[in-house]
């Protein structure tokens, strides 16, 4: 009996109650949470790196040096306030010193018969840094053998800037590494020795001509004509591409210079991040005025209905029990609305989902975004109901 008076009781209430307000509501709220959502799993995608794959976001390296002014005998470098002042950047991950030699190099080889033979410079870096790793990167001194890494540029510079023009030989990297080199260090009190050599491989970070650091520390003090330590003139730094916004500025009012063209590097995280910003804005403002509708429905549908439930109060139905058919309605709708736009914001998500993963980029958790969902839920019923029920209490008092 009272189940089949509480569904007249709510046949009666329903006849008020208009469907295409409700599903405007409904409509406009789908669109609305849909794009906060899909605004959330696209930031959480664009900030997610995987490192073995990462091609631009993730740790990156750069050449550092500091911006030469006029003409000067003086060296300019870093000095150790230089160096922890830059540690301390929120996108530096970790910092290895340029060592260059202290001695006198010279170099020669013998290439389709022809002898050739040059200064060179050697410089070497922590092997942490380099973008190859060959096998023979080792020095012994009894071995008295240099293995020599230069960037790939280098190469090509030869063979299309140098060897054409003189009649030489075009090599490429297969063979480079059988041509012998040999090298001829002076230093000190005019020590002079001979190491051989050989190239073993290129790098297209790097743009010097590298040795092993253990060599180098070994030439240094055999060789290096400064007693005392010189301040690197270079420094390579590892930076963590998604928190280097502010690496540009930094380096511009700093006075360093980055090796190669670099300019604009690290803003596509950044860029993409405002990009999500905006849609989750957009969302929120539609979700805003979805919400705006539906309260403004539940006023105009409360005062239409206002004599029938002025009668049921007046048999003794109190506020809460009225309203309780109301609340099941927005619940239901609130709950159907937010299972709808999370599924329409994880189908939208394969839209970018494979261009991010060339990238580098994507898989990112989604429980964020369904704890979201779930927060957003509860949120705008609680509003519903708090409107719902003050709505009918002052009825009540009137």
């Amino acid at each position: 009996m009272k189940e089949r008076f509480q569904y007249e009781i709510w046949s009666l209430l329903k006849r008020n109650i208009s469907k295409g307000q409700l599903l405007g509501y409904a409509i406009a709220n789908i669109v609305g949470l849909t794009v906060i959502l899909t605004g959330m799993l696209f930031f959480a995608d664009s900030k997610n790196t995987d490192p073995d794959r990462d091609k631009y976001f993730s740790d990156d390296y750069a050449v550092l040096s500091k911006r030469v002014e006029g003409v000067g005998f003086n060296p300019v470098s870093f000095s150790d306030e230089d160096i922890a002042k830059l540690s301390k950047q929120r996108w530096v991950n970790k910092i290895g010193d340029f060592t260059p030699s202290q001695f006198a190099v010279s170099a020669t080889v013998n290439i389709g018969g022809r002898g050739m033979s040059s200064y060179l410079f050697f410089e070497s870096v922590p092997d942490d840094f380099f973008d190859i790793k060959p096998r023979d990167w080792s020095f012994d001194p009894e071995e008295r053998f240099v293995p020599v890494i230069i960037n790939k540029d280098y190469l090509a510079l030869y063979n299309f800037g140098f060897a054409i023009p003189q009649g030489l030989p075009q090599i490429s990297e297969n063979v480079i590494g059988g041509i012998p080199i040999k090298l001829r260090l002076t230093g000190r009190d005019n020590i002079t020795e001979y190491y051989d050599a050989a190239v073993v491989g290129f790098s297209s970070r790097l743009n010097t001509i590298a040795v092993p650091q253990s060599f180098m520390d070994w030439a240094n003090e055999r060789y290096g004509t400064d007693e005392e330590k010189k301040n690197p003139s270079r420094l390579i730094v590892k930076i963590d591409r998604l928190a280097a916004a502010d690496m540009e500025q930094y380096l511009r009012n700093e006075g360093i210079e980055v090796a190669g063209d670099r300019e604009g590097e690290g803003n596509i995280s950044e860029f993409l991040g405002v990009v999500s910003s905006v849609v989750t804005a957009n969302g929120v403002v539609i979700s805003s005025l979805a919400l705006f509708i539906l309260i403004l429905s539940i006023f105009l549908l409360l005062q239409k209905s206002r004599d029938t439930l002025n009668r049921l109060m007046f048999l003794g139905f109190s506020p809460k029990e009225i309203g309780r058919y109301y609340i099941l309605v927005v619940l239901v709708a609130n709950i159907c609305i937010t299972l709808i736009a999370t599924s329409a914001a994880l189908i939208c998500r394969q839209l970018w989902a494979g261009a991010l993963h060339e990238l580098g980029l994507g898989g990112a958790s989604v429980v964020p975004v369904l704890i979201a969902a779930a927060a957003y839920l509860i949120f705008i019923t609680l509003i519903n109901i708090c409107v719902i029920r003050r709505k009918l209490m002052a009825m009540w008092h009137n």
